[in-house]
Order: C-alpha cells, then structure tokens, then sequence
C-alpha cells in the first residue's frame, strides 16, 4: 500500500471528502471535495471556522494533487435559480456537486446543486431542485445532502439525498429523480423506513451490470453512540428499496460513512474509517452487496490529539485504470499532526 498526502497545511484542518464528494473520469483524473478551516486542538473537530469548500485535481491517478478554492461553489450566499438550459448527464467533463444544510458550508434547507463541465475547473450555480420539497414526504423537512448520484441517460439522473425535520435524529435517506437534464427533480422513494428510529445519512450508491443499485447508508442509534453501516438494494432503478445487512459491527465513537466502488471484477469495495480503533478499513463483496468479507485494513498510523479524539476518515474511493484502488480521506500522523487530506493506494487483488 502507498500512502501520498493530498492537501496539507501548517495551521489548518482539511477534513470530510465524504461531505463534498469524488469524480473520476476515465480511472486517471479524478476531483475531491473538502472542508478547510483554521486548526485548534479542543475537544471536538480541531477546526476554527469560516468554512472554506476546496477541491484537490490529480491527472495521475491520485499519486499527485492540486489544491485550490473555487469560486461559485460551495458556500456562497447567491441566491439559487433554475437552470436555463437542461445538462447533459453523459457530457465527458460533468461533475456535480448537491448541497443542502448544516455541513460545512451548506446553508440550503430546500437543497440545490451546483455544475461543472470541465472536470471542476470552473462552476456555477447554485441551481434549484425545482419542486422537490413539496413532495408530501418531503413538506417541512430539510434537505440534508452530500453528493451521490448515477447517471442513467443525457438527461436522467437518480440522485441520493437525506432529509430531516426538527430533530436530527430525524434523519433518513430517499431518492430523487429528473428525466429533464436537471430541470426539475422528483421524490421517488425512501430507502430507509422513514419511521425507524435510527438515523440513516450519507449514502453512496453503485450501479451492478446487471442494473442492481447498492447503497451504503451510515446508521446512527438514537440517544447512544451506536453506529454502523448498511446495504440497500434496487432492482427497479430506485422505487423499491430492500435492506441487505450490516457491512460492518455496532460501534461507538459517532461512526464513519461509507465509500464504496464497483470494481471491474464484478466485486464492490466500500472503505470507511474505524474511528473506535483509529484506522481506515476496506472491505469487499462478490455478490453485489448481499455478503461483505473480512477486513483490510489500510491504514492504521493516527495520531491522537491530547483530547483522545480519533477524528478521521470520511472517505471516497476510485478504481484506477490500472486496477488500483484509491482512497480519500482526513487523517493526522506525528508528522502532520494537523488535520490533512490524505490518500491510500492498493491492488484489491493482493
């Protein structure tokens, strides 16, 4: 395993690639989204606000990057408006990037998106999900999003989204549809029971060849520090959901969301940080998610603050052109003891 250094600076704490998304095109240049803020040991996130929303570019499969801080992002306090013309979801220099409230930048309650199509260099945005909370399901809730969604057609996109009411225990997944290149969305179903008492966020969805949808979803007890992560299934493109099982134990310490990939030889990776005993995990499933195997573990040299905080992980994943898998996340080491972005390279064959 190769471990490379994506965003680092004295002073500061970059964290959450999960909150702000991954892009990859063509298994060498790939985009990932994270938080920077000012660096404070305390108790809690070691981060000072403001918030600043960046993005790292490697056009060499994750071995090198290049930090900077778009404008028109994430964060701005312009006003959403509808998009003049639909998007092509099919174009080659397409990304994403959904916001709704509360994390880290996101003060959108009725949710928007914001649409690059040259591979982030540039945005705009952010544009409006049309109707979406008005749905009944949806009416008095926040949006809640980070950035997953699968590309059907030039103009079809499923889009998975978290919405929340007064409580944030509240919490729980759905998914939304446009047919019109963004245009409007549509409510489509919940994947979890809205009912259930756990929360359920942060999903990261994959498509099967066989059409399949596989969803990981961070679960969260109420009233405890439970956590773990569960898989969700589709077989109609997203109208039903059929929960498949825990990919990993219970376990305290507020829990991690889930990466996953869907690898070239039909298995799926899903990487997350183990926040009770300070690693980054990977483990995978040969049978489109019903089963997980045991764990990799891919990392596991963090370094504590004085408050035992083992705040860390919240990764994205991509495969390589080359096979090798790689992962994004937040970490600290004794060198860099400072919150920084980092990365694991590896070959999910050895």
């Amino acid at each position: 395993m190769k471990h490379v250094v994506v965003y680092s600076e004295p002073g500061k704490f970059a964290g959450w690639p999960a909150n702000n998304g991954l892009w990859s095109w063509e298994g060498k240049e790939a985009l990932v989204g994270f938080t920077v803020g000012g660096y404070e040991e305390k108790k809690g996130h070691n981060i000072n606000e403001p918030y600043h929303s960046f993005l790292a570019k490697s056009t060499d499969g994750g071995e090198t990057s290049r930090a900077y801080e778009p404008e028109h992002f994430v964060g701005s306090d312009a006003p959403s408006r509808p998009l003049e013309a639909p998007l092509d979801f099919t174009d080659p220099g397409l990304a994403l990037r959904f916001a709704g409230v509360g994390y880290h930048g996101g003060k959108r309650p009725e949710g928007a998106f914001f649409v690059s199509l040259d591979r982030g260099e540039t945005w705009r945005g952010p544009h409006t999900l049309g109707l979406l909370t008005r749905h009944p399901d949806l009416r008095g809730k926040e949006i809640t999003c980070r950035t997953d969604y699968v590309v059907y057609g030039p103009s079809d996109l499923l889009v998975m989204m978290s919405a929340r009411g007064d409580d944030s225990r509240t919490n729980k997944v759905f998914c939304a549809r446009t047919d019109d290149g963004g245009m409007s969305f549509r409510f489509l179903a919940w994947v979890t029971d809205p009912g259930e008492s756990d929360r359920a966020i942060m999903p990261s969805t994959v498509r099967c060849e066989s059409g399949k949808l596989v969803s990981a979803i961070r679960r969260i007890a109420p009233d405890s520090n439970t956590c773990w992560i569960e898989a969700y299934s589709s077989v109609d493109h997203g109208r039903w959901w059929t929960r498949q099982g825990r990919i990993n134990e219970p376990a305290g310490w507020s829990g991690n969301p889930p990466g996953i990939v869907k690898l070239r030889d039909g298995r799926i990776c899903c990487v997350f940080g183990d926040r009770e005993h300070a690693r980054i995990i990977a483990k995978y499933s040969r049978d489109n998610g019903r089963t997980w195997g045991e764990e990799t573990v891919l990392r596991d040299d963090y370094q504590r603050d004085s408050f035992d905080d083992p705040d860390l992980g919240y990764p994205r994943v991509f495969e390589r052109a080359d096979g090798l898998l790689v992962a994004t996340y937040y970490w600290a080491t004794k060198e860099r003891p400072h919150h920084h972005i980092a990365g694991t390279v590896w070959d999910p064959q050895g």
